[in-house]
């Protein structure tokens, strides 16, 4: 099963760091079948929850603010704007009180960012401090 990079992940945990709540890493949001590939979206994160990682199946969403994470270790592009923005809709069906979508990168656009803060996409850019 492929996880995030070795670039990828260190931004998930420093967002989180950040966040808190209970983190599931590689959240399968569509289970694959003959008909669907599998969909892993990069965190999902419970805030306000319990600090802990957990299985990326061990969350019970029901009626919970969500944040999905979507990192990509380079600059805002297009395909991090659309990975955040399905990965919403396809958090709907497992019925959260509200999704909070992240599109977590290494370098801002200037021209794309005002346009997924349109659709209601958060980009935060990772800036590590020294040493990480």
């Amino acid at each position: 099963m492929p996880d995030m990079s070795l670039h990828e992940t260190p931004m998930l945990l420093r967002y989180w760091d950040h966040v808190g709540g209970t983190l599931a890493e590689e959240f399968a949001a569509v289970r694959g079948s003959a008909t669907v590939s599998l969909r892993r979206l990069g965190g999902v994160i419970v805030p306000g929850a319990e600090r802990r990682r957990v299985a990326r199946t061990a969350l019970d969403l029901a009626g919970k603010d969500i944040i999905v994470v979507q990192a990509k270790a380079n600059r805002l592009g297009m395909y991090l704007i659309g990975q955040a923005l399905f990965s919403r809709e396809l958090m709907k069906p497992f019925r959260p009180a509200s999704i909070r979508t992240v599109a977590l990168c290494a370098k801002d656009d200037s021209v794309l960012r005002p346009l997924a803060e349109e659709y209601g996409i958060e980009v935060v850019v990772d800036e590590p401090g020294p040493g990480t």
